[in-house]
């Protein structure tokens, strides 16, 4: 047991023997007993009973991320079983990218050219893109998290799971909510709703708020990274047509303007390419290149070699950083309640985003890889429902389009032998497309059986134009300038039954599948053969099908929820990220691979894990939630990318064999969270605890230890709430991170090719914070 897990051990024994203390005097005073809400779900495009639904979700209200002190999308790591929501994609270097993970399933790679492998909804919007994912929960009616293929009523991307969040209803009265908090590193965080009911059939809300928080990690020249300077503004309105026609109009605008992420040195490579003739260039002593040689271990600025090292919080780079965002959308529904039984549903939408990371990748003062991304994205999607409910049969029919287009440009500086900086142009322009019906039937057919049955097509189709050059050879392409296209398609079934043993007790059986489609490779940085070209430009569909047997119960009187589930998934064709092409290896070296990053289809892996979902309320005064996710995720086939003779095109680089872990997949991970309220004659204080455990977790699918998480991690949060018993308002006083717990929460490494670099993230430090609400 670590120093810290010891002091958190202690802790948490201390406050829950005070805890007990007060409850046994609260029991004293109220012998009543507690009871566990009922949370309404729509995983399956109905409302309905978290309870009564076959599928494996962890649901919370805007409230109840509150206590637990999830401020933004990034934290539901720390709350929800075998879901990582990983940010600060290196790749992107832009702080509100996003590497979402459920049950091992996710992408690491944020670009435009790869889809995410988690679906992303905003009141029932997709989300496209990964850069953006990460973002405030500020105006959040609630957050569901469905784990697993959600391939026949989601459909696109959702081959590890679908997150969906819901904004805050208009109320019917005018008032509102204001909130602002400030804390450490000069944070303040401000945010205010307005219900504003303009008529008996309009109602109106708004709201807006800001974050600002100094950054964590400091250069050399002071610059701190992984600062917070955010700002948003949402609407929505709904319209009360008639009795039967209700209309939604939602929009949102966001915008980040931050320094960069606060990546940090992790290693280098002494002997690769780039770091002698950056060395070389910048008069390292006894570096000449060519050499063999690597660099020597000193303690030199103009050294790249592993002392460049500065520690977790500062960074020794010196290229120019920034990481902005500005991202935009509304979308129109319309729900027509045509009779009890039959609903139809239109849903309409338009999202713009515009994104730039500048990122230092070797994180030393000298230009061995430096990436400049500067990116323009729309989206447009439309779905249509037809819904049939009666106490015996639900069923689902719909179609859904999307239209997406983006144009990136990014710059890629490299050292290449004297006497310059070497500039590649790495510009591309995506344009997909996508349909998709679908249908699902659940057919009660007694108080204790449900079948359900469905299924979709979906048709992807992809198309990239690569503009790859270098700067000095601006007509020389590294691929041909044309437009690629190809289209994936799949069918993805899903059935479960489930059985209701009593008032109290449910099992299901389910199986489900999803897909994702391949795409077209689009960073090169040096001239293709044609046999690289057709081997490494365009990767395949990967596919995932699992099978889950679960439970969920409500005991002893409703204070006591269990819901847990055991569930295998068969991943094929899973699209991985490495750095190639690798020339063949001489002896005694290794292969020494490419630069830019490429996705291949690695084969296939296998999932097998469980989660346990645990509810306690003995007493009104008293909440206990614990939660256990288990993993066993691993690549079981390796394909080596070949020619169109079927010989091998491309030596994979070291480390990628069968075997290894797949990334953002800890084979342990929990949550335990304990509140208790006590009450004074005017006051109510609930004091709370949360804390959350993860294994060891990599970053990629080489399984590279420097930028790994290597030892598991226990972190706490605190906080206590006063409030008065019947008032307005309310003040918090939280600690995140309390034990100040050290730890990587994203890496990305490169140290087998020329540019030998690799960096990594940590957390934030432990910080304090204070929050005054008031709703009116």
């Amino acid at each position: 047991m670590t120093k810290g897990q010891r002091i958190i051990t202690r802790g948490a024994a201390s406050l829950i023997a005070t805890l007990m203390g007060l409850a046994g005097i609260a029991a004293a005073q109220t012998p009543t007993t507690g009871s566990i809400e009922e949370i309404i779900v729509t995983a399956r495009k109905v409302q309905e009973n978290q309870q009564e639904t076959p599928i494996a979700i962890t649901a919370f209200t805007g409230e109840a991320l509150n206590d637990r002190q999830v401020f933004d999308t990034a934290k539901l790591t720390q709350v929800v079983p075998n879901l990582q929501f990983g940010t600060n994609a290196p790749l992107a270097g832009n702080n509100s990218s996003s590497q979402i993970f459920i049950r091992g399933i996710g992408q690491t790679d944020p670009t435009s050219t790869v889809d995410p492998g988690v679906g992303l909804y905003i009141d029932d919007v997709y989300i496209g893109t990964a850069v953006g994912g990460r973002m405030g929960l500020k105006d959040i009616a609630s957050v569901q998290v469905l784990r697993g293929p959600q391939g026949t009523l989601f459909g696109r991307n959702t081959i590890g799971g679908a997150i969906l969040l819901t904004t805050t209803e208009p109320g019917d009265q005018f008032g509102g909510t204001a909130r602002l908090s400030g804390g450490s590193d000069s944070l303040i965080d401000a945010f205010v709703g307005l219900d504003l009911p303009i008529s008996d059939t309009f109602k109106l809300r708004l709201s807006g708020g800001l974050r600002k928080q100094d950054g964590y990690v400091t250069r050399t020249d002071g610059t701190d990274l992984g600062d917070t300077n955010t700002y948003s503004f949402n609407a929505k309105l709904v319209w009360k047509a008639t009795d039967k026609l209700t209309g939604r109009f939602v929009a949102d605008y966001s915008n980040s303007d931050e320094h960069g992420s606060p990546l940090v040195f992790a290693a280098i490579n002494e002997a690769a390419t780039f770091p002698r003739v950056a060395s070389a260039d910048a008069g390292c002593p006894g570096v000449v290149f060519p050499s063999s040689g690597p660099v020597p271990m000193i303690q030199d600025d103009r050294c790249a070699n592993d002392l460049q090292a500065r520690g977790p919080f500062h960074n020794n780079g010196t290229a120019p950083l920034t990481s902005q965002l500005t991202n935009f959308g509304g979308s129109i529904s319309f729900t027509y309640q045509g009779t009890d039984e039959i609903t139809l549903k239109s849903i309409s939408s338009y999202r713009g985003i515009s994104w730039a990371g500048n990122r230092d990748a070797d994180n030393t003062p000298l230009t061995i890889l430096n990436t400049l991304y500067d990116v323009d994205g729309w989206q447009w999607t439309q779905e249509l429902q037809f819904i049939y409910q009666t106490p015996k049969v639900t069923g689902v029919i719909g179609a859904f389009y999307f239209d997406q287009g983006s144009d990136d440009i990014a710059t890629v500086e490299l050292n290449p032998p004297p006497p310059g900086i070497q500039r590649d142009s790495d510009n591309n322009r995506v344009k997909n497309e996508s349909i998709a019906v679908f249908t699902q039937w659940t057919f009660n057919v007694n108080d204790q059986l449900g079948l359900t049955f469905g299924g979709r097509w979906t048709q992807d189709r992809k198309a990239s134009y690569p503009d790859q050059y270098d700067f000095a050879t601006p007509n020389v392409k590294q691929v041909p300038l044309q437009w690629y296209r190809d289209t994936f398609s799949s069918v993805t079934p899903s059935a479960s039954i489930k059985y209701r043993w009593s008032e109290s007790a449910m099992t299901y059986l389910s199986y489900s599948e999803g897909f994702k489609g391949g795409g077209w490779n689009s960073h090169f940085n040096s001239v293709l053969t044609p046999a690289q070209q057709a081997a490494l430009q365009e990767f395949k569909q990967e596919e995932a099908k699992t099978t889950e047997l679960g439970f969920k119960l409500d005991l002893a009187g409703n204070t006591f929820r269990l819901n847990g589930a055991i569930f295998k998934s068969d991943y094929t064709n899973m699209q991985i990220t490495y750095r190639g092409p690798c020339a063949p290896p001489v002896a005694p070296n290794p292969p020494v691979c490419g630069v830019a990053p490429f996705l291949t289809n690695a084969g296939k892996a296998s999932i097998n894990g469980a989660e346990l979902e645990a509810i306690w309320a003995p007493h009104p005064d008293w909440r206990v939630e614990a939660s256990l996710g288990y993993l066993d995720a691993s690549l079981d086939k390796l394909n080596s990318p070949v020619d169109a003779s079927g010989n091998p095109a491309v030596v994979l680089p070291p480390g990628l064999v069968v075997g290894n872990t797949l990334p953002f997949a800890p084979k342990y991970q929990g949550h335990f969270g304990i509140a208790y309220t006590a009450h004074t004659s005017s006051l109510q204080i609930t004091p709370r605890l949360d804390l959350s455990y993860q294994d060891r977790t990599f970053f990629d699918v080489i399984n590279t230890p420097e930028i790994a998480q290597l030892d598991s991690v226990t972190v706490l949060n605190a906080s206590v709430v006063i409030a008065p018993s019947d008032g307005p308002w309310s003040v918090t006083l939280g600690i995140n991170n309390a034990t100040d717990e050290v730890y990587p929460i994203a890496g990305n490494s490169s140290l087998t090719t020329g540019s030998g670099y690799a960096e990594i993230a940590y957390a934030r430090p432990r910080e304090y914070f204070g929050l005054v609400s008031y709703k009116f």
